[in-house]
């Protein structure tokens, strides 16, 4: 339950924090706006690692396949390509685009096992609820 909440807590924080970038970027620019987010995201971190659990800074030269460490990079595309579709499509339809996309890419990435995620075996039921969201974008437009 406790991960439920977590997750519903997620998608409204990201759904938020693109709103608040795309708005920062029509002020700024799209670089100067995305290096903002990065930025008071380290620094947060950084605040959270002092007052959390302090693993040892230098762990992060032991992971391997070392492809693991372009999270940041992706983060700053995700950033990016958040704002764009909020600036172009609204919230609402750039958010729900998003969230299919996601729940397709997760599922084959649990299909085939890529990234070090346990295979997982391929069911009818999930094509379908893929099928059926991906149907709703088509309605909601």
């Amino acid at each position: 339950m406790w991960g439920f909440m977590i997750a519903l807590v997620s998608g409204a924080l990201m759904s938020i924090q693109g709103v608040l970038n795309t708005e920062v970027t029509k002020q700024t620019g799209i670089w100067v706006s995305a290096g903002w987010v990065q930025l008071t995201a380290f620094l947060t971190c950084v605040l959270l690692w002092f007052w959390g659990d302090k693993s040892p800074i230098d762990a992060i030269l032991q992971v391997r396949p070392l492809y693991m460490l372009a999270g940041g990079v992706i983060g700053a595309f995700i950033t990016y390509t958040v704002i764009k579709s909020m600036d172009g499509l609204g919230p609402a339809r750039a958010t729900l685009l998003i969230v299919i996309t996601q729940i397709v890419v997760a599922y084959g990435i649990e299909l085939f096992g890529l990234f070090g995620v346990e295979k997982s075996p391929f069911e009818w039921k999930k094509l379908f609820g893929a099928l059926i969201a991906i149907a709703g974008i088509i309605v909601f437009n």
